[in-house]
């Protein structure tokens, strides 16, 4: 009987070093697998840049200091890098998009060089000036950390699903009025894209490596949004 629980102890341990060895090839197979498709994707947006009269960068500094304070950027802006930053014009818009890069202020000092947090960026030219507005679907870290002055348009589906974050009510009805509401509630898309209105641009972002698929998709959102937009609200900013 000792002998029989000795082998089965011996065929456990086996199996459990087996699968240990397993699941690191699985991790670093895919880990490898993710790295490749990432740097495809780069070399993707370097490519069609050209072909669509988009002008690219891989790397620029102090492009994007006037945008401190929106979205993902700090408060305080001075010579930032944005990486693989494209310009152009979709659909009539000016538009930029980029990589910015931070260290992750929760990591380890020690050990294995900090991996940054990557926010992909995208940038549309509004008609007209905006005072700071954000539109967004809000997460649960959001109801902790958001103290934001709120709009609320007194549409209780709308409400119920959607954060307006500003100080200008006037400006965030007249913006929110007819088509936009319609947009922002039946688009899959908005609950995933957080609109943000400052000055003469719209911008959204998202955690994650920039691709041309996600470039596609953001920046055609933003210009559905603008599009819904009434002209009178731009003048009224």
């Amino acid at each position: 009987m000792e002998q029989l629980v000795g082998i089965l102890i011996k065929v456990l341990l086996f199996a459990f070093i087996a699968g240990m060895f397993t699941l690191v090839f699985v991790v670093a197979r895919r880990g490898r697998m993710k790295a490749q498709q990432i740097n495809d994707d780069y070399a993707q947006l370097a490519r069609i840049a050209p072909e669509r009269g988009w002008t690219y960068a891989l790397c620029v500094r102090g492009q994007i200091d006037q945008y401190a304070g929106v979205g993902p950027f700090p408060g305080v802006c001075q010579n930032l890098r944005a990486w693989h930053y494209t310009t152009g014009e979709i659909r009539g818009h000016s538009f930029k998009f980029f990589e910015f890069r931070y260290n992750n202020p929760l990591s380890s000092e020690s050990g294995e060089r900090k991996r940054p947090i990557i926010e992909s960026v995208f940038i549309l030219t509004t008609p007209g000036s905006a005072p700071s507005t954000e539109i967004y679907h809000p997460d649960m870290l959001d109801s902790v950390t958001d103290w934001r002055t709120k709009v609320q348009l007194g549409m209780p589906e709308f409400d119920s699903e959607f954060r307006i974050a500003t100080k200008d009510e006037a400006f965030a009805r007249a913006v929110l009025c007819g088509e936009l509401v319609s947009l922002l509630l039946a688009d899959p898309r908005a609950k995933a894209s957080r609109i943000a209105l400052r000055d003469n641009v719209a911008i959204t972002w998202f955690t994650g490596t920039m691709s041309a698929q996600a470039a596609d998709e953001k920046l055609n959102y933003l210009c559905d949004v603008l599009e819904r937009i009434p002209a009178q609200a731009w003048t009224a900013a």
